[in-house]
């Protein structure tokens, strides 16, 4: 047996951000600084093991890959046309604020103009993970702060694929075109910084016309044929040999990123009845290419850059959390919004991630960013993430401190957005069924409840099953069962019975086990998919626990004997069951 630096790195790698991620979650904190701490122990800049960093690099294209064509297959230009009067407008003015004081900063470092300008591009835009979990934990995604927040990250998300495909183009044009980065015409003629964007432009817009001519029929097609094959491994690679050959094809015909041919693919993919399932499907996979991702980024980050430049630390960390938040409450408040409104949007984009490191490395690959600029950028990140649910927890603070003056003002009539998000209403039904997941079973499940006149609560904090229960018509709430506060919510003392219809056990135990000790008589019904859930389930305090598969085993055995028999197997057995010497039953 032999081992090489490949299977080092991935062992390093994810041992140490399963140990670094597991610590952040234990500490309430993001799990991405876990992982970014995890590159930093196996980087060059601290003793012991170092991992192979052009390895690192390969796995960490994957990993943009991947995150890219997630960040396509979520991306909802329904949510974004919702709120496009504040988010467009209030999005690319935050853009520009913040990258004309990251500008300026790197002007005073002594930086160039270009260089200055990248830097500030990626103190510009929010980390996509952090701010969607902050507003999960807080139950906002579905609330009006929370779509202003999508919808304005959507803006940045788009605003950074767009820089990612211009910024190797300028620097073509200033550092002299590399070998087939912007293809022959370059490399004949001086086109100059505009003919150089033109070009780039150019391929970019037949990329998309590709994308949109001939992408859009044959991508769904594809994965409708593999889906009728019913093989659930053929359509996971389906999914992910379109992912990744979309990027690669993108990048060796067109010249253009590998981001912008994944987030391309996962946006046409998102358009397809199986987007769903493609997402959940390639999920593992694009989460373990993202940990190595962040890894292979702690990698870079020199930890000396906190005593080497503490000042132009301090003054990158005062343009994410008080520059572009300041901007961004200006913005949303000069669009008329309530004052809460406009300090969780600040809040929520007051941390920088995933495309800032993007642009970090693909600045200095290009010798456009000085090192000094990458280190900058990585460690503000990690603060940023750090500070960012202290930010929350003043503004949540603020919001009650407001509230709380304002009750004696106006008892009759309190400001709705004066009270914190974090307090969700309690149901008043009684005699009320609670489903926990409203996904493919839980669905079926409440629909066929609410045709027979149930009355039904669904606990569920994902954005498709939430419309899906609205639009059955179900009293809901949002947030996470396995909350005792939502639980709590979901009066589970009068109610009827619960199904819990989340595939994961582990959360589901939790819910059975908080259930069960607020009602003890109360039948619990759970889902499984083998004997072990089903005995973990039970020990947790389910009444019932029902494995699917044994399920449609006991339905099809039940078919078998709902069949007919054949008059020759029907005549043999009543001959068995006559008496002796009575005549056969053909001669009855």
């Amino acid at each position: 047996m032999h081992h090489g630096p490949l299977i080092a790195i991935l062992v390093a790698g994810l041992g140490l951000a399963f140990v670094f991620g597991a610590l952040a979650q234990k500490l309430r904190i993001s799990p991405l600084v876990g992982y970014l701490l995890a590159g930093v122990a196996v980087g060059p800049f601290t003793p012991g093991f170092v991992a192979d960093q052009n390895l690192a690099n390969e796995l960490a294209e994957i990993g943009v890959i991947l995150l890219m064509f997630g960040v396509g297959l979520h991306f909802s230009l329904k949510d974004l046309l919702s709120v496009k009067a504040i988010a467009v407008p209030g999005a690319i003015v935050q853009i520009g604020v913040a990258t004309l004081l990251g500008l300026g900063l790197g002007l005073w470092l002594g930086w160039s103009l270009v260089a200055g300008l990248v830097f500030g591009l990626a103190l510009s835009v929010a980390s996509t993970v952090v701010l969607l979990r902050a507003l999960q934990e807080r139950r906002m995604v579905q609330s009006e702060k929370g779509k202003i927040a999508v919808g304005w990250l959507i803006v940045e998300d788009l605003a950074m694929v767009l820089a990612l495909v211009l910024i190797p183009a300028v620097a073509d044009a200033i550092n002299g075109a590399r070998p087939g980065a912007v293809g022959p015409l370059a490399t004949q003629f001086d086109l100059g910084l505009w003919g150089v964007l033109g070009l780039t432009l150019a391929k970019v817009v037949a990329f998309i016309a590709f994308m949109l001519i001939v992408g859009r029929r044959v991508i769904p097609w594809v994965l409708h044929w593999v889906a009728h094959t019913g093989s659930r491994e053929l359509f996971r690679l389906a999914v992910l040999a379109i992912a990744l050959g979309v990027a690669f094809m993108a990048a060796s015909l067109f010249g253009v990123s590998f981001a912008l041919g994944a987030f391309f693919a996962g946006m046409i993919l998102s358009e397809s009845p199986l987007s769903q399932r493609a997402t959940e499907e390639t999920l593992p996979l694009r989460d373990a290419f993202a940990v190595l991702f962040f890894v292979s980024v702690g990698m870079l980050f020199d930890p000396s850059i906190l005593l080497r430049a503490p000042g132009p630390l301090l003054a990158t960390l005062a343009i994410i959390l008080i520059g572009k938040s300041l901007a961004a409450w200006l913005i949303v408040r000069a669009f008329g919004r309530s004052n809460a409104v406009a300090l969780t949007i600040s809040a929520s984009l007051a941390q920088i991630g995933e495309f800032s490191f993007i642009l970090a490395g693909l600045g200095v690959s290009l010798a456009i960013l000085p090192e000094q600029g990458r280190d900058l950028i990585l460690a503000g990140a990690i603060l940023s993430i750090l500070l960012n649910p202290i930010l929350f927890a003043a503004v949540d603070k603020f919001a009650a401190e407001a509230a709380a003056k304002l009750k004696p003002a106006a008892p009759s009539a309190p400001e709705p957005e004066a009270e914190p998000e974090r307090d969700i209403t309690p149901t008043a039904l009684t005699g009320h069924t609670i489903i926990v997941g409203y996904g493919r079973v839980g669905s079926l499940l409440g629909a066929g409840l609410i045709a027979q006149g149930e009355k039904l609560l669904v606990i569920e904090d994902q954005s498709d099953p939430i419309a899906a229960a609205e639009r059955d018509g179900a009293e809901l709430l949002i947030g996470n069962a396995a909350d005792p506060e939502v639980l709590g919510a979901a009066a589970v003392v009068r109610a009827k019975r619960l199904f819990i219809a989340i595939p994961g056990s582990f959360e589901a135990g939790q819910v059975c086990e908080q259930a069960r000790r607020e009602n003890p008589t109360l039948p619990i019904v759970a889902r499984a998919h083998s004997d072990a859930e089903v005995e973990h389930l039970t020990k947790c305090g389910a009444t019932l626990t029902i494995m699917g598969e044994a399920e449609i085993a006991r339905a099809m055995l039940a078919l078998c004997r709902a069949e007919p028999k054949p008059p020759e197997a029907e005549a043999a057995a009543a001959q068995e069951e006559a008496p002796e010497g009575s005549p056969p039953a053909s001669a009855a």
